[in-house]
């Protein structure tokens, strides 16, 4: 099996591999406490993460956090026992040569960490966001043009309406109906396949629900008999 590569003018570069993470209970580790530590640790904070902060100085926010215990914070300079037990690490200090520090502490510690504007120092990226319920679409450019991700989201958002989300959702309960009552794999896949590309979204998306559930009935219907 070999690796895959794109060119780049700089060579090749191993292509990235695309992952969802579950952060509930982790613990990240950020080193900054400045505006784009926060608007992590925010973000962070959403997925259920644990989250400890090593930074002389921080925000107000961010002492706010910290006093009502949703967060930990160490107001000192950081040192290489802060990685214990952490599961990802975030480096967002103006201090280059502190980042890179970080960087090199984590690459050692066998932690994977991403700073801040610093692609060639990141082990992983933080995807652009178009969340519809469990629909979720992530954006990347592997830090190459955020704004670009950026622009692209916005479309999305525009494009993707919360019908997808919803749709997303009923195909959830259905799948676990169908397979309680379907014992047949390539049946099952039939049904879903039928579903996804039916007018059911379409019907959606006019704010026809109760149509939507009609013709998703018909049709489970129509495979029982």
């Amino acid at each position: 099996m070999s690796l895959k590569f794109i060119l780049t003018k700089q060579g090749l570069k191993a292509i990235l591999f695309p992952i969802y993470l579950d952060l509930k209970n982790k613990t990240g580790l950020i080193v900054g406490g400045g505006q784009v530590a926060e608007r992590k640790i925010e973000n962070l904070l959403d997925y259920g993460m644990n989250i400890r902060v090593v930074s002389p100085q921080a925000r107000a926010r961010i002492q706010e956090w910290a006093e009502q215990s949703i967060i930990q914070w160490q107001a000192r300079d950081f040192c290489e026992s802060d990685l214990q037990g952490v599961f990802l690490a975030f480096v967002a200090t103006d201090n280059n040569s502190v980042n890179q520090a970080v960087v090199e502490a984590c690459r050692k510690a066998g932690v994977l960490v991403n700073a801040v504007d610093d692609p060639p120092n990141c082990d992983f990226y933080v995807p652009s966001i178009v969340r519809r319920g469990s629909l979720v679409l992530a954006i990347s450019t592997e830090g190459k043009s955020p704004f670009f991700a950026r622009r692209l989201r916005e479309e999305l958002e525009n494009t993707i309406s919360p019908a997808y989300g919803e749709f997303v959702e009923i195909m959830g309960e259905v799948r676990e109906e169908i397979k309680e009552k379907i014992p047949d794999i390539t049946v099952r896949k039939k049904i879903f396949a039928s579903l996804v590309y039916s007018d059911v979204l379409e019907l959606l998306k006019a704010g026809e629900k109760d149509k939507a559930r009609e013709r998703i009935e018909a049709c489970m219907s129509s495979w029982r008999d």
